[in-house]
């Protein structure tokens, strides 16, 4: 069964995420991944993550899928046009790659070539709606496409601790109306203000995967507090941290207790490891999913 005939038969779902190296060995980057192939329904493979270059997401994606993943491609806006974002699209259906996420992208000058120029051709809803055309058998100009058009399952992104949040949920909807067929979240550490945002998006019938960022150090969450916008990790979970001799044993039960705090109220759970792959099934198992 499919990621995307998993989510429509209302199963909760788990992602995992992991990045390409920065640098054309992908060895580590497949023994990581490897760690929890079974556990996982989908592994999204980042793009260019914090606008730092690195192999791109496309090709990692194939590699993954040689491999038994059933692989999810992000795309952002930032660093291509149109034309580019489309072909790119059409590339990934014609290698076997179904799933996509749509996500803005960090601006270039957060990343490790701040000289470079952000293209934002699109924007995420408008990305949205290219795909769901290809999906049509169109490109943006109407020009209609040779062969049977591209069966995409399409994905978007939200933050639901933005605030003020009514901006993000009209973004939300305009990404429904786009064509969005699942949301992945950014990173929650509040389950009582995720449960409000649920209940405040409950007309939207899209399934919702909760985004779970497991915390490195106290310094991690302190610097996401000040610097990441939407995004708060409590002084409680701070504190954790901070007294904690094994920090990856504290890590997987935070994670593990958002996903058991939240999973009645979404369809799914994308654990994104940041680089800690072996901590992925740890987090499963204690989340009792």
């Amino acid at each position: 069964m499919s990621f995307k005939d998993k989510l429509n038969s209302k199963k909760f779902v788990v992602t995992a995420e992991v990045g390409p190296p920065k640098g054309s060995d992908v060895a580590h980057f497949l023994e990581g991944a490897e760690l929890f192939k079974k556990r996982v329904d989908a592994t999204n493979v980042t793009e260019l993550q914090s606008a730092v270059m690195r192999l791109g997401s496309l090709a990692a994606c194939r590699l993954l899928l040689e491999k038994g993943h059933e692989p999810i491609l992000q795309m952002t806006c930032r660093d291509k046009n149109r034309l580019s974002l489309q072909s790119e699209a059409l590339s990934a259906a014609a290698l076997g790659i179904r799933n996509i996420l749509v996500v803005t992208g960090d601006h270039p000058s957060s990343g490790d070539h701040p000289e470079a120029k952000g293209v934002f051709d699109l924007d995420s809803v408008q990305l949205l709606a290219a795909l769901k055309g290809l999906k049509e058998g169109h490109d943006m100009a109407g020009n209609k496409l040779e062969g049977p058009p591209p069966d995409f399952f399409i994905g978007g992104a939200v933050n639901p601790g933005a605030d003020p949040i009514e901006p993000e949920i009209m973004k939300l909807e305009k990404k429904v109306i786009a064509g969005v067929e699942f949301i992945q979240t950014q990173a929650v550490y509040e389950p009582e203000k995720f449960r409000n945002f649920i209940a405040l998006i409950k007309h939207i019938k899209v399934p919702v995967l909760v985004g779970i960022v497991l915390l490195k150090s106290a310094g991690m969450a302190r610097y996401m507090n000040k610097n990441v916008s939407g995004i708060f990790v409590p002084e409680g979970l701070i504190k954790e941290m901070e007294q904690a001799k094994d920090k990856k044993a504290i890590s997987t039960e935070i994670g593990a207790r958002i996903i058991k705090a939240t999973k009645d109220i979404c369809q799914g759970a994308h654990i994104m490891p940041l680089g800690w792959d072996s901590l992925v099934v740890p987090v499963i198992d204690r989340s009792g999913i």
